[in-house]
């Protein structure tokens, strides 16, 4: 169960959900590069002090259930995550190049759902169970 984290005069559990695909959702999430992904937004979020809950990371898209605080909007976590994985995968990866033309490792858009502490097990075995369906 996600707990409850506490500001000078907060008291809050901002908890969302969120997926993006790699450009043109091409399936190159997949070994080193997934591995590789994996660990920026790991780091990312130490770096910000938010909590990643559940992560999968499929052949073509991202399933992220991440606990920020109330300063931040969703934009803004997305852009620091996306953006800076973004970089450092193209230039450790250079072959992607062939698939993915451009500066951007990852398209445009995103999902996000806010995570009630109603339908947050629901939404951790969703996220945890896409490599099992």
């Amino acid at each position: 169960m996600t707990e409850y984290w506490t500001g000078s005069s907060t008291t809050h559990i901002i908890v969302t959900h969120l997926v993006w695909c790699p450009k043109y959702r091409r399936r190159v999430l997949i070994g080193k590069i997934a591995k590789r992904v994996e660990a920026l937004f790991i780091q990312c979020c130490q770096v910000n002090r938010w909590q990643i809950h559940e992560l999968s990371i499929q052949k073509d898209h991202i399933h992220m259930m991440i606990q920020t605080h109330p300063r931040e909007e969703n934009a803004r976590v997305v852009q620091l995550l996306k953006g800076g994985s973004s970089k450092i995968i193209r230039e450790e990866f250079p072959e992607l190049e062939e698939f993915l033309w451009g500066d951007s490792f990852w398209c445009d858009g995103y999902f996000a759902e806010s995570i009630g502490s109603k339908n947050e097990s629901t939404m951790r075995n969703y996220i945890h169970n896409q490599n099992k369906s």
